[in-house]
């Protein structure tokens, strides 16, 4: 895992819990406060979904929640961004297989 464990601002690393996810039906662990990307990232995974036409492999791409590249699937929920959302105890986290429905209807309409 390759993480940051002591920033000026956000404090020791140490000092925050560990929570268990999983991924992909994988676990992993990621601290209290971590986003999904983040996570990941930390433990190495880099992609997220495939692309839905093309099938080539997408991971985070600007990681502040604009451009929709980490959409991932928490607890059933689906085009969830992993960038913007915090790990919670438990989560289940699945690849990214879905349209966005604004999408969705721009690929039908072609």
């Amino acid at each position: 895992m390759t993480r940051i464990i002591d920033h000026p601002i956000l404090g020791k690393l140490n000092d925050r819990n560990l929570l268990s996810f999983q991924f992909d039906g994988k676990p992993y662990e990621a601290y209290e406060n971590e986003t999904i990307a983040a996570a990941l990232l930390a433990n190495g995974v880099r992609k997220l979904r495939v692309h839905e036409e093309s099938g080539t492999p997408r991971g985070i791409y600007c990681n502040i929640g604009h451009c929709m590249e980490c959409r991932v699937n928490v607890n059933g929920q689906s085009n969830v961004r992993a960038c913007l959302t915090v790990v919670e105890e438990g989560m289940v986290v699945e690849s990214g297989k879905q349209l966005p429905n604004i999408v969705k209807r721009m690929v039908e309409q072609r």
